[in-house]
């Protein structure tokens, strides 16, 4: 007997921390929904990693399974290219009998390209939609109004901090994330098809600019959220752009009490988001599908919410604020599964082995995803020695510089890092590649002093010991094994081959 295809959701957050979640022990963080679905029927990788810490290289990897060096992903304006045979999962699993729908943000494939290569509907709400929600369209964190910015010499001008959102006389603040959700939810309530379930949910929150509407604004206790990260003293040991990108935001005089409210927000997005993954989970019971549907949560990449002084991301850092991040999985019910709180280091590249897995398809290229079945049953206690993360460009590299940016030469929200990038004057954008083992972090900088971190004394990464002696064992291994990582995933050879 063939077994039946499960349903594939991938709710996919973007920017959100790991940490940021109640069942991992942050006492700040309200996740009622994923903390709940982990007791029974779930598992969380507390130690999960992205392959690069921005959203479109990450993507890119985790539709693969591929590390963004494999075929150069390393910049936002280089997605996936079906006539250059990169495979991508949404169109694999199309193409294997699924029904794709697609609602939210792209960062994945070429805006030239057709939607309809990748899935049967790509979700934008009509008049009719608003009229049956009973809501209008809002502008949330990614429009509107920028008055919330301040002077451009002020303090708040580069903090991407917004607050507080209207939703005036209605109970949410009905934004694109919104709009995505609901869209989503009527389609499971309208999906009558015997083809299995493709949902793809990438939403734009957690996302900055910080905001979010009540409840969620004011759902997080100030009082316990934990201490942050703090720069070294003059940046030593620290890469250049972390200090270029401090003093481009200009936020030396915010306060603690304002880093807290920054922070706070942010954590109230997350528990938005975590909301609303409630909400699409009830969908499915409602309808009678959660038990046939493996169910995936992660995020593309963290966010420094005040770590160092800083806000949003880079490119070439790999802080744990920026390259851990929520991982939940939840397999069908005829699936084996040991729910609750898994420590094996994992990739997202894992996700496309996994979904590979389910679904009973072999892709006709070679990956390096490993499938997490076996550690979800529990038949094994190991998954990986190593987890990976790279980024980055070389000096010179002209097409991975992102001149294409709108915050290339303004004065818009992201210039203070888009103006690092797009310059070789410094070293601020080099190449870098991060090793991660079960209690420390190895980090690989072409052009700049390299770094190691002994994760178990200071899980926030303060001190950079490259150059302690009483690591050299240690550094020296991580570096060799860094370098069997690339020898092993430095390139595919397409499984079809030419004629002579």
């Amino acid at each position: 007997m063939i077994k039946k295809k499960p349903h594939i959701i991938i709710f996919n957050p973007d920017q959100w921390r790991s940490d940021v979640q109640g069942h991992l022990g942050n006492p700040a963080a309200v996740t009622p929904v994923i903390d709940s679905l982990i007791q029974k029927d779930a598992v969380s990788f507390r130690n999960a990693y992205c392959q690069n810490t921005v959203c479109t290289p990450s993507r890119c990897s985790f539709m693969t399974g591929w590390y963004p060096h494999v075929r150069g992903h390393r910049t936002m304006y280089h997605m996936l290219h079906p006539e250059h045979n990169e495979p991508n999962l949404l169109k694999i699993l199309k193409e294997n009998g699924y029904f794709v729908w697609w609602g939210g943000k792209n960062d994945l494939i070429p805006g030239q390209t057709c939607d309809q290569n990748y899935c049967h509907i790509r979700f934008k709400p009509s008049p009719d939609d608003f009229k049956r929600w009973g809501y209008a369209p809002q502008e949330g964190n990614h429009g509107g109004d920028l008055a919330w910015r301040g002077n451009p010499d002020g303090k708040n001008y580069y903090s991407f901090f917004k607050g507080k959102l209207d939703k005036k006389d209605k109970d949410i603040f009905c934004d694109s994330d919104w709009q995505m959700v609901l869209g989503a939810i009527d389609f499971i309530k309208n999906y009558n098809d015997e083809k299995p379930l493709c949902i793809f949910l990438p939403l734009q929150y957690p996302h900055p600019p910080y905001c979010v509407e009540e409840p969620w604004y004011s759902i997080t206790d100030r009082n316990k959220i934990p201490p942050r990260a703090h720069s070294p003293e003059n940046w030593e040991g620290k890469p250049a752009i972390l200090k270029g990108i401090a003093r481009g935001q200009n936020l030396s005089a915010y306060t603690e009490e304002e880093w807290t409210e920054l922070r706070a927000v942010y954590y109230g997005m997350c528990s938005r988001v975590d909301y609303q993954f409630g909400l699409l989970l009830d969908a499915l019971k409602n309808k009678k599908l959660y038990n046939d549907s493996a169910v995936f949560l992660f995020s593309d990449h963290g966010d420094y919410t005040g770590d160092f002084g800083i806000v949003e991301k880079t490119q070439n850092t790999f802080e744990d604020a920026l390259s851990r991040v929520p991982f939940i999985v939840k397999p069908p019910a005829d699936t084996p599964v040991k729910p609750g709180v898994n420590n094996v280091l994992t990739e997202l590249i894992d996700f496309t082995a996994t979904v590979y897995e389910l679904a009973g398809t072999k892709p006709d290229y070679d990956h390096f995803g490993k499938s997490l079945l076996p550690v979800i049953s529990g038949k094994i206690k190991t998954h990986r020695d190593a987890a990976f993360c790279e980024g980055g460009r070389r000096l010179g590299e002209i097409q991975a510089m992102e001149r294409e940016s709108s915050s290339a030469e303004t004065n818009a929200l992201y210039s203070p890092r888009i103006r690092l990038q797009i310059t070789d004057e410094g070293i601020y954008h080099g190449k870098a590649a991060m090793c991660r083992t079960e209690k420390y972090k190895y980090i690989r900088r072409f052009y700049e002093t390299d770094e190691f971190y002994d994760l178990e004394n200071d899980p926030l990464e303060e001190k950079n010991l490259i150059n302690e002696t009483a690591f050299a064992m240690e550094i020296s291994r991580h570096r060799d094994r860094l370098l069997t990582w690339y020898m092993e995933t430095c390139d595919i050879v397409p499984r079809i081959t030419d004629q002579r």
